[in-house]
């Protein structure tokens, strides 16, 4: 019954009429007898008629007649409805007539060209969009979006008698474009011109007052000239460099991604597995301006929530690198030292076992022979986690005993080194002394697998009566006094204890004090081939890196006819051998 009733709703039953009534049809003087109803079905839009279902007399003419005058009916109908469709169109905002119009008169006059000469006497305005990705996809409603708004300004300035420039271009290097070329074997420039002609139309379509003429295309060699220009100032510097670090790197894609296109241990673009592979990268060294960022902030008029998230993102933070000696198996010291840091040195008397990155540079050095299987598995599965996902607070601590000890400059006692994702190679030195009674995570940890947790640092108004949670606060420090050592902090507060500790390390050569950023350097990948070629040449006798002559800017970048990923983290430029 349900289904018979969307039916009926859909395509409404044949409707009835009657031939001499309800047409009122001639009659010849043949009698025909009574009248008979006849049915007409209907397209259940009534825009055609599908068919006619007559029960009356054989008389086929009548019958054609019927035909042609229901069919006519239906027609008229359908020629009201579009004649009113018509009239609303008119009363409309014919945008197909005069967008175009007017459209193509900025285009022809140039109305929103910056001339070369400007009017001195009137002021300067430069009103900058985001280039845009010219992807296959053309432009989404964030585009429009942000450029209606810059669009709006611009023509309001240019009202207010100002000289305006308003520019568009292209961002159209990148993995996407690469990505497609392997997949279809067409070359990735074929693609990104189609796809920035596509790009251009719509933006025009939409009216905006950008002075065409300064389109700008980063793929162009008269543009890239100016970014590696200013990449040899940075080089020459100090400020760009090459450094082995653990990236993120996606075997199938053939390149380093960031860690925001890492989602869940696989690239956000195709789902392809992701792992941690220390590399030798191009590094811009934006931690050389971490003090003056933090300085700056105070003087930019933004809301105090979101400054706060700057600092912090900076992440600045004072505290000591410290030097445990690693053992051998017979409790000797060996010619190795693990160095960590430290916002506590207060509590370096609390440290019952250091923890390193599964990526520390020294590890292979101090792992044991029996320890060794173990720690290559869990790094193993340390290398297919983000960054984000290692330090999350919430999720079940894991590590893995690297069979050595090290030997605890306070106490001078032997602690063990222990292998844990937590830590990460890319802060700090990779390494940290735990101190399980004073830190949450560390304290998970220990409870985990079973590691002593030494109390020294009691709350200024009161003791702590249980180790079952970590007491993180400063306070009174306790059980922290080694003669034999020279360093006697018991009784002290926290924080004279932190600078006492400092000095007496870096008297006795266990340590210096050390100023720390959450934030790093830069990483400047470059695996691709489609990207602005980076304009230094590395000589084969000697691995030593010479900047291009600034004269001979560009250095453009070579035609391949494969540009595949090597598949060994050496970018594809690798292949043209005669190139430079």
């Amino acid at each position: 019954m349900q289904a018979q009733h969307i039916h009926n709703q859909l395509i409404p039953p044949p409707t009835p009429f009657l031939c001499h009534s309800h047409l009122n049809l001639s009659t010849k003087t043949r009698a025909l007898g009574p009248a008979k109803p006849f049915t007409v079905k209907k397209e259940f839009l009534g825009a055609r008629l599908c068919g006619v279902a007559l029960r009356t007399s054989s008389n086929d003419g009548r019958r054609g007649r019927v035909i042609r005058r229901a069919r006519g009916q239906v027609k008229e109908q359908q020629n009201q409805k579009e004649a009113a469709a018509a009239v609303v169109v008119k009363r409309a905002y014919p945008f197909h007539e005069i967008e175009p119009k007017w459209q193509r008169y900025w285009q022809d006059n140039k109305t929103f060209r910056t001339p070369d000469e400007i009017d001195p006497a009137k002021p300067k305005f430069y009103v900058l969009d985001m280039f845009p990705y010219p992807s296959g996809s053309g432009l989404h409603v964030g585009h429009p979006l942000g450029y209606t708004a810059t669009d709006i300004l611009a023509r309001f300035k240019r009202m207010q008698g100002y000289n305006v420039l308003h520019p568009m271009g292209w961002d159209a290097f990148g993995l996407p474009a690469e990505q497609y070329a392997i997949e279809t074997g067409t070359h990735p420039k074929i693609t990104t011109l189609r796809n920035i002609n596509r790009f251009r139309s719509q933006l025009q379509s939409l009216g905006f007052s950008y002075d065409w003429d300064r389109e700008i295309s980063t793929i162009e060699p008269e543009y890239y000239k100016w970014t590696q220009w200013i990449f040899l100032q940075l080089f020459k510097r100090g400020l760009a460099y090459q450094a082995e670090v653990p990236v993120n790197w996606c075997p199938a894609l053939g390149t380093v991604l960031a860690n925001e296109e890492v989602i869940d241990g696989v690239s956000e673009r195709g789902g392809h597995p992701v792992i941690r592979k220390p590399m030798r990268q191009w590094m811009l060294k934006i931690t050389e301006y971490a003090d003056r960022l933090l300085e700056d902030l105070d003087d930019l008029d933004w809301p105090e929530s979101i400054k706060e998230m700057q600092r912090n993102w900076i992440g600045r933070s004072e505290g000591a690198e410290l030097n445990f000696c690693i053992l051998d198996n017979e409790g000797l010291e060996k010619d190795l030292k693990l160095t960590v840091y430290t916002t506590r040195p207060d509590t370096i008397f609390g440290a019952t076992y250091l923890v390193v990155a599964p990526e520390h540079p020294l590890l292979s050095l101090f792992v044991s022979e029996s320890q060794r299987q173990s720690v290559e598995e869990y790094k193993d599965l340390a290398v297919r986690k983000s960054d984000l996902e290692r330090t999350e607070l919430q999720k079940e601590k894991t590590g893995v005993f690297s069979g050595s000890h090290a030997r605890n400059p306070a106490t001078g006692k032997a602690i063990p080194v222990w292998v844990a994702d937590y830590v990460l190679g890319s802060y700090g030195t990779g390494a940290i002394m735990a101190v399980p009674a004073h830190d949450t995570r560390d304290h998970e940890f220990a409870s985990k697998y079973d590691i002593p947790i030494h109390l020294v640092v009691n709350p200024s108004d009161g003791n702590i009566d249980d180790l079952k949670t970590a007491y993180v606060g400063e306070g009174k420090m306790v059980n922290s006094s080694n003669p034999a050592a020279g360093l006697d902090i018991s009784g002290m507060l926290s924080s004279k204890a932190a600078v006492r500790v400092t000095e007496w390390a870096e008297k006795s050569g266990n340590g210096k004090k050390k100023v720390n950023y959450k934030l790093r350097d830069w990483l400047f990948a470059r695996q691709r081939y489609w990207g602005e070629p980076i304009p230094i040449v590395f000589l084969d006798e000697t691995g030593e890196s010479v900047p291009i002559h600034e004269n001979e800017l560009p250095l453009t970048l070579p035609e391949l006819d494969d540009f595949t990923p090597t598949g060994t983290g050496e970018p594809p430029l690798s292949k043209a051998e005669s190139w430079v």
